[in-house]
Order: C-alpha cells, then sequence, then structure tokens
C-alpha cells in the first residue's frame, strides 16, 4: 500500500505569541503534493502544533477525498508531547488543546483508518519548519 508523507510544524514567537504552522505533504516518490504555511494568531507553542496537525489532516482531506480511508498516511512531528498526547500515550496539560485534540481524533476515526504519527527530528522535519518560518516571517 502506497504511503503518503505529511510532515506538520507549529510554533510561536514568544510562547505565547505569534503562531505559525507549516504542512508540506509527498507521494511515496518525495514528490510534493502540497504545501501550506499559515500564521494563526497570538497562541502557544503546542496550540500551534495541534494547528498544524487539523490543517495536516484537513489538506489530506481536500486532496484525496474518500481515498484517506483505503491510503497509508504518515504525519511527522518533531514534538514528542504532541505525538504521546495525540496517540492517548501522554495525558494533555494545556487545557486549551482539547478542543482540538476531539476534532482531531474524530477526523482520524472517520477518514484515517491507516494514519501513524511518527516522531522525528526538526531536521527530518524540515520542509513544514521552512513552511512555519515563512509563515511567521510574513507574519511580522
Amino acid at each position: 500500500m502506497e504511503t503518503i508523507i505529511c510532515s506538520a510544524a507549529g510554533d510561536s514567537r514568544g510562547n505565547p505569541g505569534l503562531g505559525g504552522v507549516g504542512v508540506y505533504i509527498a507521494d511515496t516518490d518525495g514528490v510534493m503534493v502540497s504545501e501550506e504555511a499559515q500564521t494563526i494568531g497570538n497562541t502557544t507553542k503546542r496550540f500551534a502544533e495541534y494547528h498544524a496537525v487539523m490543517l495536516a489532516l484537513q489538506t489530506l482531506i481536500s486532496l484525496y477525498g474518500e481515498q484517506t480511508k483505503t491510503k497509508q498516511f504518515e504525519i511527522l512531528l518533531d514534538s514528542e508531547l504532541v505525538k504521546k498526547e495525540l496517540n492517548a500515550e501522554a495525558l494533555i496539560t494545556e487545557p486549551g488543546v482539547v478542543p482540538m485534540f476531539i476534532e482531531i481524533h474524530n477526523m482520524r476515526v472517520a477518514n484515517f483508518p491507516n494514519l501513524t504519527l511518527r516522531l522525528v527530528s526538526a531536521r527530518e522535519n524540515q520542509e513544514a519548519v521552512r513552511l512555519v518560518k515563512e509563515a511567521l516571517d510574513a507574519g511580522h
């Protein structure tokens, strides 16, 4: 089964401060399918990281529609805490992300039976990190 790789990252300048998210999606051959970069207003780093995962899932749904139920997807994250929280391996300690956790969970159940979240270094997640920096630089 082909695997679509999606890099997602979020950050804030100031924590809280101006937040930005980046999503980079590539096909199994490593060819870029889509990239998204957005500023999301004043927020925390963790909120931005959750927002990046939501944007990734929404973008995948818009690109692949019903095929999300039959394709394999892997989302690369450079935040161990967010990965653990989203996989129910750690308790959520920031109440502000709970609504996004629920929305992400519901999208996963409804659309992504073959989704894996994988922890990577920021260097391995460099395309998404680049998009976050571009969004934050443009937002200032």
